[in-house]
Protein backbone atom coordinates (compact mmCIF):
# COMPACT_ATOMS: atom_id res chain seq x y z
CA UNK A 1 0.00 0.00 0.00
CA UNK A 2 2.99 2.34 0.44
CA UNK A 3 4.14 1.80 -3.17
CA UNK A 4 4.12 4.99 -5.29
CA UNK A 5 1.97 3.35 -7.98
CA UNK A 6 -0.51 1.82 -5.52
CA UNK A 7 -3.47 3.95 -6.70
CA UNK A 8 -2.78 3.50 -10.41
CA UNK A 9 -5.30 0.64 -10.43
CA UNK A 10 -8.23 1.84 -8.29
CA UNK A 11 -10.08 -1.48 -8.28
CA UNK A 12 -7.02 -3.50 -7.28
CA UNK A 13 -6.13 -0.90 -4.64
CA UNK A 14 -9.58 -1.20 -3.05
CA UNK A 15 -9.25 -5.00 -2.99
CA UNK A 16 -5.86 -4.70 -1.29
CA UNK A 17 -7.22 -2.28 1.31
CA UNK A 18 -10.15 -4.62 2.00
CA UNK A 19 -7.73 -7.54 2.46
CA UNK A 20 -5.55 -5.47 4.80
CA UNK A 21 -8.57 -4.42 6.85
CA UNK A 22 -9.69 -8.06 7.12
CA UNK A 23 -6.27 -8.99 8.53
CA UNK A 24 -6.25 -6.03 10.93
CA UNK A 25 -9.68 -7.08 12.17
CA UNK A 26 -8.00 -10.23 13.54
CA UNK A 27 -4.54 -8.96 14.43
CA UNK A 28 -5.53 -5.86 16.39
CA UNK A 29 -7.92 -7.56 18.87
CA UNK A 30 -5.46 -10.45 19.36
CA UNK A 31 -2.71 -7.94 20.16
CA UNK A 32 -5.09 -6.09 22.51
CA UNK A 33 -5.94 -9.36 24.27
CA UNK A 34 -2.23 -10.16 24.65
CA UNK A 35 -1.59 -6.74 26.20
CA UNK A 36 -4.48 -7.05 28.63
CA UNK A 37 -3.33 -10.49 29.81
CA UNK A 38 0.23 -9.19 30.21
CA UNK A 39 -1.04 -6.20 32.23
CA UNK A 40 -3.15 -8.53 34.37
CA UNK A 41 -0.07 -10.66 35.06
CA UNK A 42 1.89 -7.63 36.24
CA UNK A 43 -0.97 -6.51 38.46
CA UNK A 44 -1.24 -10.00 39.98
CA UNK A 45 2.45 -9.87 40.91
CA UNK A 46 1.94 -6.44 42.51
CA UNK A 47 -1.11 -7.69 44.41
CA UNK A 48 0.81 -10.73 45.71
CA UNK A 49 3.70 -8.55 46.78
CA UNK A 50 1.37 -6.12 48.54
CA UNK A 51 -0.47 -9.00 50.21
CA UNK A 52 2.77 -10.21 51.80
CA UNK A 53 2.95 -6.92 53.66
CA UNK A 54 -0.75 -6.82 54.38
CA UNK A 55 -0.09 -6.06 58.07
CA UNK A 56 0.69 -2.53 56.99
CA UNK A 57 -2.48 -0.47 56.37
CA UNK A 58 -1.10 1.15 53.21
CA UNK A 59 0.02 -2.21 51.86
CA UNK A 60 -3.43 -3.72 52.48
CA UNK A 61 -5.07 -0.86 50.61
CA UNK A 62 -2.60 -1.27 47.77
CA UNK A 63 -3.32 -5.01 47.58
CA UNK A 64 -7.07 -4.40 47.48
CA UNK A 65 -6.64 -1.79 44.74
CA UNK A 66 -4.46 -4.15 42.71
CA UNK A 67 -7.09 -6.89 42.99
CA UNK A 68 -9.74 -4.51 41.64
CA UNK A 69 -7.49 -3.61 38.69
CA UNK A 70 -6.77 -7.29 37.98
CA UNK A 71 -10.50 -8.04 37.93
CA UNK A 72 -11.09 -5.11 35.56
CA UNK A 73 -8.33 -6.20 33.15
CA UNK A 74 -9.57 -9.80 33.11
CA UNK A 75 -13.16 -8.67 32.48
CA UNK A 76 -11.98 -6.60 29.50
CA UNK A 77 -9.86 -9.51 28.26
CA UNK A 78 -12.87 -11.81 28.49
CA UNK A 79 -14.92 -9.32 26.44
CA UNK A 80 -12.25 -9.20 23.70
CA UNK A 81 -12.01 -12.99 23.74
CA UNK A 82 -15.79 -13.25 23.36
CA UNK A 83 -15.68 -10.96 20.32
CA UNK A 84 -12.91 -13.08 18.80
CA UNK A 85 -14.97 -16.21 19.41
CA UNK A 86 -17.85 -14.66 17.46
CA UNK A 87 -15.48 -13.74 14.63
CA UNK A 88 -14.21 -17.32 14.59
CA UNK A 89 -17.76 -18.47 13.87
CA UNK A 90 -17.78 -16.37 10.70
CA UNK A 91 -15.98 -19.06 8.75
CA UNK A 92 -18.42 -19.45 5.87
CA UNK A 93 -17.19 -18.86 2.33
CA UNK A 94 -19.16 -15.59 2.05
CA UNK A 95 -19.18 -14.38 5.65
CA UNK A 96 -16.57 -11.73 4.91
CA UNK A 97 -18.59 -10.34 1.98
CA UNK A 98 -20.72 -7.24 1.83
CA UNK A 99 -24.46 -7.81 2.29
CA UNK A 100 -27.46 -7.09 0.07
CA UNK A 101 -30.49 -6.60 2.31
CA UNK A 102 -34.10 -6.50 1.12
CA UNK A 103 -37.06 -5.58 3.34
CA UNK A 104 -40.64 -6.22 2.19
CA UNK A 105 -43.74 -5.08 4.05
CA UNK A 106 -46.22 -7.87 4.71
CA UNK A 107 -49.98 -7.78 5.06
CA UNK A 108 -51.28 -4.84 7.03
CA UNK A 109 -51.24 -1.86 4.69
CA UNK A 110 -49.87 1.37 6.12
CA UNK A 111 -48.99 -0.23 9.44
CA UNK A 112 -46.79 -2.85 7.73
CA UNK A 113 -45.15 -0.22 5.51
CA UNK A 114 -44.28 1.84 8.60
CA UNK A 115 -42.80 -1.28 10.22
CA UNK A 116 -40.64 -1.91 7.14
CA UNK A 117 -39.28 1.64 7.38
CA UNK A 118 -38.56 1.16 11.10
CA UNK A 119 -36.52 -1.96 10.25
CA UNK A 120 -34.59 -0.02 7.59
CA UNK A 121 -33.66 2.60 10.17
CA UNK A 122 -32.65 -0.14 12.63
CA UNK A 123 -30.25 -1.77 10.17
CA UNK A 124 -28.78 1.56 9.08
CA UNK A 125 -28.06 2.39 12.74
CA UNK A 126 -26.47 -1.05 13.22
CA UNK A 127 -24.28 -0.48 10.16
CA UNK A 128 -23.17 2.95 11.40
CA UNK A 129 -22.29 1.55 14.84
CA UNK A 130 -20.16 -1.19 13.26
CA UNK A 131 -18.17 0.97 10.87
CA UNK A 132 -20.16 -0.17 7.82
CA UNK A 133 -21.71 1.95 5.11
CA UNK A 134 -25.24 1.50 3.76
CA UNK A 135 -26.44 2.50 0.31
CA UNK A 136 -30.04 2.22 -0.91
CA UNK A 137 -30.26 0.87 -4.46
CA UNK A 138 -34.05 0.61 -4.80
CA UNK A 139 -36.99 1.78 -2.70
CA UNK A 140 -40.78 1.91 -3.12
CA UNK A 141 -42.67 4.22 -0.78
CA UNK A 142 -45.93 3.25 0.87
CA UNK A 143 -49.21 4.82 -0.25
CA UNK A 144 -49.64 6.82 2.97
CA UNK A 145 -46.48 6.28 5.04
CA UNK A 146 -43.43 4.05 5.31
CA UNK A 147 -42.09 1.84 2.52
CA UNK A 148 -43.45 -1.18 0.67
CA UNK A 149 -39.99 -2.55 -0.08
CA UNK A 150 -36.36 -1.48 -0.14
CA UNK A 151 -33.06 -3.01 -1.20
CA UNK A 152 -29.79 -1.67 0.16
CA UNK A 153 -26.16 -2.72 0.33
CA UNK A 154 -24.24 -2.87 3.61
CA UNK A 155 -20.50 -2.74 3.04
CA UNK A 156 -17.97 -3.46 5.76
CA UNK A 157 -16.04 -6.21 7.52
CA UNK A 158 -18.12 -9.43 7.74
CA UNK A 159 -21.33 -7.57 6.88
CA UNK A 160 -22.98 -10.65 5.36
CA UNK A 161 -21.65 -12.95 8.08
CA UNK A 162 -23.44 -10.90 10.72
CA UNK A 163 -26.57 -9.85 8.86
CA UNK A 164 -27.42 -13.33 7.58
CA UNK A 165 -28.79 -13.82 11.12
CA UNK A 166 -31.56 -11.36 10.22
CA UNK A 167 -33.16 -13.39 7.43
CA UNK A 168 -36.77 -14.23 8.07
CA UNK A 169 -40.06 -12.68 9.17
CA UNK A 170 -40.07 -9.91 11.77
CA UNK A 171 -43.29 -9.39 13.74
CA UNK A 172 -44.33 -6.14 15.42
CA UNK A 173 -47.02 -5.78 18.10
CA UNK A 174 -47.95 -2.22 19.11
CA UNK A 175 -50.76 0.31 19.45
CA UNK A 176 -51.00 1.68 15.93
CA UNK A 177 -50.30 5.41 15.51
CA UNK A 178 -52.55 5.19 12.42
CA UNK A 179 -55.57 3.89 14.33
CA UNK A 180 -57.82 6.61 15.76
CA UNK A 181 -59.23 4.06 18.22
CA UNK A 182 -55.72 3.25 19.55
CA UNK A 183 -56.11 -0.49 19.03
CA UNK A 184 -53.27 -2.95 19.14
CA UNK A 185 -52.04 -4.13 15.72
CA UNK A 186 -49.74 -6.93 14.57
CA UNK A 187 -47.58 -6.27 11.52
CA UNK A 188 -45.11 -8.37 9.57
CA UNK A 189 -42.14 -7.62 7.33
CA UNK A 190 -39.74 -10.05 5.71
CA UNK A 191 -35.98 -9.50 5.59
CA UNK A 192 -33.81 -11.23 3.00
CA UNK A 193 -30.02 -11.08 3.02
CA UNK A 194 -27.66 -12.20 0.26
CA UNK A 195 -23.89 -11.82 -0.14
CA UNK A 196 -22.55 -9.28 -2.61
CA UNK A 197 -20.84 -11.80 -4.84
CA UNK A 198 -17.26 -11.10 -5.88
CA UNK A 199 -16.53 -10.85 -9.60
CA UNK A 200 -14.27 -13.89 -9.47
CA UNK A 201 -17.16 -16.20 -8.46
CA UNK A 202 -18.74 -17.83 -11.52
CA UNK A 203 -22.51 -17.28 -11.70
CA UNK A 204 -23.85 -18.33 -15.08
CA UNK A 205 -26.54 -15.93 -16.29
CA UNK A 206 -27.92 -16.37 -19.80
CA UNK A 207 -28.89 -13.02 -21.36
CA UNK A 208 -31.84 -14.77 -23.00
CA UNK A 209 -33.22 -15.58 -19.54
CA UNK A 210 -33.47 -11.92 -18.58
CA UNK A 211 -36.30 -9.43 -19.03
CA UNK A 212 -34.96 -5.91 -18.60
CA UNK A 213 -37.45 -3.08 -18.02
CA UNK A 214 -36.64 0.61 -17.68
CA UNK A 215 -38.82 3.16 -15.90
CA UNK A 216 -38.67 6.57 -14.30
CA UNK A 217 -37.09 6.66 -10.85
CA UNK A 218 -39.47 7.65 -8.06
CA UNK A 219 -37.00 8.62 -5.33
CA UNK A 220 -35.02 11.77 -4.71
CA UNK A 221 -32.19 12.15 -7.18
CA UNK A 222 -29.91 14.51 -9.03
CA UNK A 223 -30.17 15.94 -12.49
CA UNK A 224 -32.06 13.69 -14.97
CA UNK A 225 -32.70 10.96 -12.36
CA UNK A 226 -36.45 11.71 -12.19
CA UNK A 227 -36.86 13.01 -15.74
CA UNK A 228 -35.64 10.05 -17.79
CA UNK A 229 -36.24 6.29 -17.77
CA UNK A 230 -33.00 5.66 -15.89
CA UNK A 231 -34.27 3.08 -13.38
CA UNK A 232 -33.72 -0.57 -14.31
CA UNK A 233 -35.66 -3.69 -13.27
CA UNK A 234 -34.29 -7.12 -14.21
CA UNK A 235 -36.37 -10.30 -14.02
CA UNK A 236 -34.61 -13.67 -14.16
CA UNK A 237 -37.30 -15.65 -15.96
CA UNK A 238 -36.29 -19.23 -14.96
CA UNK A 239 -36.37 -18.44 -11.23
CA UNK A 240 -38.67 -15.42 -11.04
CA UNK A 241 -36.02 -13.45 -9.11
CA UNK A 242 -36.54 -9.70 -9.60
CA UNK A 243 -34.01 -6.97 -8.80
CA UNK A 244 -34.11 -3.24 -9.43
CA UNK A 245 -31.89 -0.19 -9.09
CA UNK A 246 -32.94 3.43 -9.47
CA UNK A 247 -30.54 5.50 -7.37
CA UNK A 248 -27.53 5.72 -9.70
CA UNK A 249 -27.01 8.61 -12.10
CA UNK A 250 -27.60 6.79 -15.37
CA UNK A 251 -29.45 3.82 -16.82
CA UNK A 252 -26.13 2.08 -17.52
CA UNK A 253 -24.95 2.46 -13.92
CA UNK A 254 -28.31 1.24 -12.62
CA UNK A 255 -28.07 -1.82 -14.89
CA UNK A 256 -24.55 -2.63 -13.64
CA UNK A 257 -25.70 -2.44 -10.02
CA UNK A 258 -28.86 -4.44 -10.75
CA UNK A 259 -26.82 -7.21 -12.39
CA UNK A 260 -24.60 -7.34 -9.30
CA UNK A 261 -27.70 -7.64 -7.12
CA UNK A 262 -29.02 -10.42 -9.37
CA UNK A 263 -25.75 -12.35 -9.10
CA UNK A 264 -25.95 -12.17 -5.31
CA UNK A 265 -29.60 -13.26 -5.21
CA UNK A 266 -29.00 -16.23 -7.53
CA UNK A 267 -25.93 -17.25 -5.55
CA UNK A 268 -27.91 -17.15 -2.29
CA UNK A 269 -30.71 -19.13 -3.96
CA UNK A 270 -28.24 -21.88 -4.83
CA UNK A 271 -26.89 -21.89 -1.26
CA UNK A 272 -30.46 -22.20 0.04
CA UNK A 273 -31.14 -25.11 -2.33
CA UNK A 274 -28.10 -26.98 -1.04
CA UNK A 275 -29.03 -26.21 2.55
CA UNK A 276 -32.53 -27.55 1.93
CA UNK A 277 -31.07 -30.80 0.58
CA UNK A 278 -28.99 -31.19 3.73
CA UNK A 279 -32.05 -30.53 5.93
CA UNK A 280 -34.06 -33.15 4.05
CA UNK A 281 -31.26 -35.66 4.49
CA UNK A 282 -31.01 -35.10 8.23
CA UNK A 283 -34.67 -34.33 8.88
CA UNK A 284 -33.95 -30.85 10.25
CA UNK A 285 -35.34 -27.42 9.51
CA UNK A 286 -33.12 -24.72 10.88
CA UNK A 287 -34.40 -21.57 9.19
CA UNK A 288 -37.76 -19.91 9.66
CA UNK A 289 -39.53 -19.04 6.42
CA UNK A 290 -42.29 -16.57 5.56
CA UNK A 291 -45.44 -17.18 7.56
CA UNK A 292 -43.62 -18.00 10.79
CA UNK A 293 -41.82 -15.16 12.52
CA UNK A 294 -38.21 -15.58 13.56
CA UNK A 295 -38.34 -12.57 15.91
CA UNK A 296 -41.08 -10.66 17.69
CA UNK A 297 -40.96 -7.01 18.77
CA UNK A 298 -43.62 -6.22 21.37
CA UNK A 299 -44.21 -2.55 22.26
CA UNK A 300 -47.51 -2.99 24.14
CA UNK A 301 -48.83 -4.13 26.60
CA UNK A 302 -45.23 -4.87 27.70
CA UNK A 303 -41.86 -4.35 26.04
CA UNK A 304 -39.89 -7.31 24.74
CA UNK A 305 -37.89 -8.40 21.72
CA UNK A 306 -37.50 -12.18 21.43
CA UNK A 307 -35.72 -14.32 18.87
CA UNK A 308 -37.77 -17.49 18.51
CA UNK A 309 -34.89 -19.48 17.01
CA UNK A 310 -32.44 -19.01 19.88
CA UNK A 311 -34.56 -17.85 22.82
CA UNK A 312 -32.50 -14.66 23.20
CA UNK A 313 -34.67 -11.82 24.47
CA UNK A 314 -34.50 -8.35 25.99
CA UNK A 315 -36.91 -5.76 27.34
CA UNK A 316 -34.82 -2.90 25.88
CA UNK A 317 -36.99 -2.45 22.79
CA UNK A 318 -35.84 1.10 22.03
CA UNK A 319 -32.17 0.10 22.18
CA UNK A 320 -32.83 -2.69 19.68
CA UNK A 321 -34.67 -0.32 17.35
CA UNK A 322 -31.64 1.98 17.62
CA UNK A 323 -29.46 -0.79 16.17
CA UNK A 324 -28.33 -2.83 19.19
CA UNK A 325 -28.70 -6.22 17.51
CA UNK A 326 -25.48 -7.91 18.57
CA UNK A 327 -27.04 -10.06 21.30
CA UNK A 328 -29.39 -11.59 18.70
CA UNK A 329 -26.73 -11.93 16.00
CA UNK A 330 -24.24 -13.52 18.40
CA UNK A 331 -26.94 -15.86 19.71
CA UNK A 332 -27.73 -16.97 16.17
CA UNK A 333 -24.07 -17.53 15.32
CA UNK A 334 -23.48 -19.59 18.45
CA UNK A 335 -26.57 -21.69 17.72
CA UNK A 336 -26.12 -22.24 14.01
CA UNK A 337 -22.49 -21.49 13.07
CA UNK A 338 -21.45 -25.13 13.03
CA UNK A 339 -24.70 -26.68 11.77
Amino acid sequence: MAAPDFWNNQEKAQQTIAAANALKAWLEPVAALDRKLEDAGVLIELAEEAARGAGDGDAAAEAAGAEVEVSKELDEAEKVLGELEVKRMLGGPNDGANAIVSINAGAGGTEACDWAEMLLRMYKRWADDHGCTSHITDILAGDEAGIKNVTFAVRGSNAYGYLKAERGVHRLVRISPFDANKRRHTSFASVDVAPEVADDIEIEINEGDLRIDTYRASGHGGQHVNTTDSAVRITHLPTGVVVACQNERSQLQNKVVAMKLLRGKLYQRELDRREEEVRKEYGQKKRIEWGSQMRSYVFQPYTMVKDHRTGVETSSVQAVMDGELDRFIHGYLKEFANT
